[in-house]
């Protein structure tokens, strides 16, 4: 990289957040609209559009409002078909989601911060529209591969560039009050562009913007957008700039600028319209995703999940036998006692590993299917006894939702051992727990046995996730095992966790609340451990009690788990612990309020803001949380610590509303040791309480800081097959949480993908003595030719110091995306209509049919689904051959003379949609059209029933939506 471009890129990173968009999450004004808000309000939108469509299609009422007033738990509780009137919720997996899509949105603004087409800046709306168009479609692909999770951090890219469309351009000067649905259809063309040679502006009056357009460009309704540059005041002759004080170009005639980024930008006056058509435009963004890839995989790539994955990662060598036959029985047990009801696991993930080998991966929704495949697992070979446990583990941490729980059976050493570091970084990145079934544990070494110093491993792991170490014999595993049960309960939240290493006796305190329910203890130690626990009114139990007034008991191995006997006795509860070994203590329950954090990094310029942190807080620094309240609307949150149970300390961190359940909490100093995030609040929901009910949380992630910095960006988080991307990355050394530009040093770096594509990375990066305390490097990631579209590729890169005592990491996702060439949605032609329709009022007597011949054009994909968008009638579809060789599905749909409407959705392979539409009229009979010289080879049968009057008109429109 020239001297020139790091010198750029310098002062980019430097003045980041001066990029020329909507605020990325928060408005500084407080009037103003951001990028985080407009995704928000659209996808909770869309979302219940979906919700109330399936509702009414199973004749279930659907009462919410669809508005910008909506939250995430309000369209999670309406979306939520409840098997009791007791069952519980739990919004975070929503609110997760709904994060990671605004985050990634905001990320545009650092990743591209100076590309005009990622912000439609500078009349580059071919190249923008591509970049929508085509990340739609890598979108589409990752939903068809059920990787949900790099389909929403492609979204939240394409939202940002679609959304950008409407603050830089001039459409909402030109008095469209509707989105210019061309941005998200490649078979469009986008018209009536400002040519290269055509003056746009006039120069500003003053600080006065309001019409700096040109006249002729407003009559002939030309579209432009401004011109932006950070350095350079270069721009075409008489081409509107996008203004601001970063803006260079708009310091030349015609000076000033369009952008309606914020109430107090060039043409703020619209601010609030262009926001409300990108609010629009990505609720139709959204609609064409959930045409193509369906009503189900939509709600599953927005994260409306009423429940927490199964996921298992088991030894598969020889002396597992007895582990796979526990980790078969309890995940069968789970499933059928859960099948049908609102806790059946959204998804189950399968991954086994030996030595040499690793996988592959099972992701799927059917039970089924998760049954037969952990069946099939044997116990066979073993050779040497370490196996690939921590290779394995990373697969499931990536395919995983975030706060995940993961159980992992083994009883042998990790032979991948030096992946540990990946792990830790993955685990804290996605949240999730990892726990861990040891089984026959030694106190001595032996060949061919899991030891102590082989289980250290385990545990450290576990605890940095909040999972638990549990180390039992094979033959009492089965008692072990009720933590998965526990764990695969709806809403289950973690209310106190403490890990004493090296340990000693103490007493904890923990605040039972209203809203918990079947709260249990668990506690990890040695068999000399012992405890008491004692309630809110002073009752007390202690560990030599196995039925108690608390609590039952149930001992094995090292576990020690309290199923306490009632809900209603709420309060500070208090257990001593009485050990001087390593112990841990966890607290769980299951309630609708929990919450979801995330590190967040100022950068200063035009739009001062935060944005998403990779990696751990600096050491020495200060650190700031954006922190979400989920399951409750009327919560008072006073108090937002990171506590350090080694100290002990506990740091309070200052709290701003964001209005909402959102809160920014800053904390002027961090923790030296590991700590955690907790959350104390007031909930003031129940009508039945005088007083609102004290609440306790806690995160489960161990957090940690580094004197680290690791910095990295890609352009893109696409990869085509057979190509390489770049990723430049670089490392600082911090002092007090700032970069020390005098300090030099080497420090390791590594780079691990979870699909073992090629990469490549330097072993080590040295910052010189005048390197300014930064080094550079880049990494490669290539994609196989072979790689399937939507596959997608988690990558770690790591950097540490020459002692290893010191690390730090970011995490990026990629999506395989192959380029798509058929861009036309599928045609619809009729072929014939009939019907016994008259005028009589006994409509429901009689029946009409319309058929129609769906083809995908000579060079598209082919025809993948043909689904009822409106209507209950009965469709049928059947693939023929035609006159000329190319493959026809004839849509035969039947419905009650009652029926006025019948929509038909129709998607090819690649995810473009077309849609025929046909309608009643007063009629008697249309004379049918016979298509000749067709071969039927298959038949497809599904439908519903419709509703209206009279005979039938047919109407037949292809609406080519793209995918």
């Amino acid at each position: 990289m020239s001297s020139k471009c790091l010198l750029l890129v310098s002062v980019v990173l430097a003045l980041t957040g001066l990029t020329q968009s909507f605020q990325p999450l928060f408005a500084s004004d407080g009037n103003s609209t951001s990028h985080r808000e407009i995704t928000q309000r659209a996808v909770l939108r869309k979302t219940a559009e979906v919700c109330r469509d399936i509702a009414g299609a199973e004749g279930r009422d659907f009462s919410l409002t669809i508005d910008d007033s909506l939250t995430a738990d309000r369209v999670q509780e309406a979306c939520s078909v409840s098997d009791n009137s007791t069952s519980l919720l739990s919004s975070v997996l929503f609110h997760t989601s709904i994060a990671n899509m605004y985050f990634s949105n905001a990320n545009v603004d650092l990743a591209s911060a100076l590309s005009d087409e990622h912000h439609f800046d500078g009349e580059m709306f071919q190249k923008g529209r591509d970049l929508i168009t085509k990340g739609v479609s890598a979108v589409k692909a990752s939903v068809k591969l059920e990787n949900f999770i790099a389909g929403r951090w492609t979204l939240g890219r394409v939202c940002h560039t679609l959304q950008d469309f409407y603050s830089h351009s001039n459409w909402v000067e030109l008095g469209n009050i509707a989105p210019y649905n061309a941005l998200i259809k490649p078979d469009k063309t986008i018209k009536n562009l400002a040519g290269p040679n055509i003056s746009t502006c006039r120069n500003c009056t003053g600080d006065n913007c309001d019409d700096n357009l040109l006249p002729d460009v407003l009559q002939q309704g030309l579209l432009t957008s401004g011109y932006f540059n950070l350095i350079s005041s270069e721009k075409p002759d008489g081409k509107c700039s996008h203004g601001g004080s970063f803006d260079q170009t708009s310091k030349r005639d015609p000076v000033g600028g369009i952008n309606k980024d914020k109430i107090g930008s060039s043409h703020g006056s619209l601010h609030h319209e262009a926001a409300d058509l990108a609010e629009n435009a990505t609720v139709e963004l959204l609609g064409d995703i959930r045409t193509a890839v369906g009503d189900q995989n939509f709600l599953r790539l927005m994260g409306l999940s009423q429940s927490s994955v199964l996921c298992f990662v088991i030894d598969t060598t020889g002396s597992m036998s007895d582990d796979i036959a526990e980790a078969k029985r309890v995940s069968f047990k789970i499933i059928d006692s859960k099948r049908g009801t609102q806790q059946e696991p959204s998804a189950y993930i399968l991954v086994p590993f030996n030595d040499p080998g690793f996988g592959p991966l099972l992701m799927t929704t059917d039970a089924d299917k998760f049954k037969e495949s952990i069946s099939q697992l044997t116990a066979s070979g073993g050779g040497d006894i370490p196996e690939l446990c921590l290779s394995g583990l990373q697969l499931a941490l990536t395919a995983a939702p975030p706060l995940s729980e993961i159980f992992v059976f083994t009883d042998a050493p990790a032979k991948d051992a030096a992946l540990k570091s990946t792990i830790t970084a993955l685990i804290e990145s996605t949240k999730s727990e990892v726990t861990f079934m040891l089984t026959d544990v030694l106190t001595s070494r032996r060949k061919r046995a899991l030891n102590q110093a082989d289980a250290q491993l385990y545990r450290d792991l576990a605890r940095a996730s909040g999972g638990q170490a549990i180390e039992v014999s094979k033959s009492d595993l089965a008692l072990a095992t009720s933590v998965i049960e526990d764990s695969s309960s709806s809403a289950v939240v973690t209310v106190f966790q403490v890990v004493m290493n090296p340990g000693k006796p103490d007493n904890f305190t923990f605040v039972f609340d209203s809203s918990l329910r079947n709260v249990t203890v668990y506690i990890t130690g040695t068999s000399s451990l012992s405890f008491n626990l004692t309630s809110a009114t002073g009752v007390s139990q202690s560990s030599s009690e196995s039925s108690g007034p608390l609590a039952s008991l149930s001992l094995a191995g090292n576990l020690r788990r309290l199923t306490l006997n009632n809900d209603n006795e709420t309060g500070m509860w208090e257990i001593s612990v009485d050990s001087n070994d390593t112990y841990s203590v966890k607290v769980t329950g299951q309630s609708s309020i929990n919450f979801i954090y995330n590190l967040v990094e100022a950068h200063e310029g035009l739009h001062a803001d935060f944005f998403l942190k990779e990696g751990r807080p600096l050491s020495g620094g200060n650190a700031t949380l954006l922190v979400t309240v989920a399951g409750s609307d009327s919560v008072n949150i006073p108090e937002i610590t990171l506590y350090d149970n080694s100290g002990p300390a506990e740091v309070n961190g200052t709290l701003q509303s964001l209005g909402g359940s959102n809160f920014l909490v800053t904390f002027n100093e961090i923790p030296a040791g590991d700590f955690v995030v907790r959350l104390r609040g007031e909930d003031s929901s129940s009508s039945l309480r005088s007083t609102p009910s004290r609440f306790q949380r806690q995160a489960s992630t161990q957090m940690k800081t580094s004197s680290i910095s690791l910095t990295a960006q890609a352009n893109s988080t696409n990869i085509e097959p057979g190509s390489t991307v770049v990723i430049p990355f670089t490392v600082t050394t911090t002092t007090s949480g700032v970069i020390n530009e005098t300090a030099t040093g080497t420090f390791r770096v590594r780079a691990t993908n979870d699909r073992s594509f090629d990469s490549t990375s330097p072993s080590s990066v040295t910052i010189e003595t005048d390197g300014g305390g930064r080094a550079n490097g880049t990494v490669t990631l290539t994609a196989p030719d072979t790689a399937a579209s939507g596959t997608d590729v988690t990558l770690t890169i790591e950097a540490d110091d020459a002692a290893t005592t010191d690390i730090n990491y970011v995490v990026l996702r990629f999506s395989v995306a192959a380029e798509v060439t058929d861009v036309n949605g599928p045609v619809c032609q009729e072929v014939s209509t009939s019907t016994n329709c008259s005028s009589s009022s006994l409509c429901y007597s009689s029946q009409w049919q319309f058929v129609a011949n769906v083809t995908d054009g000579v060079n598209g994909t082919g025809i993948e689904r043909v689904t009822i968008r409106e209507g209950n009638g009965t469709l049928n579809t059947t693939t023929v051959v035609g006159s000329g060789g190319e493959n026809i599905t004839v849509a035969s749909y039947q419905a009650s003379c009652c029926a006025d409407k019948v929509e038909l959705s129709v998607v090819d392979k690649v995810g473009n949609v077309g849609i025929c539409v046909g309608q009643v009229r007063q009629s008697t009979t249309v004379a049918p059209v016979t298509a000749a010289n067709v071969t039927t080879y298959t038949t497809s049968t599904g439908g519903h029933t419709l509703s209206s009057t009279l005979c039938v008109w047919i109407t037949v429109v292809a609406l080519p939506l793209w995918k």
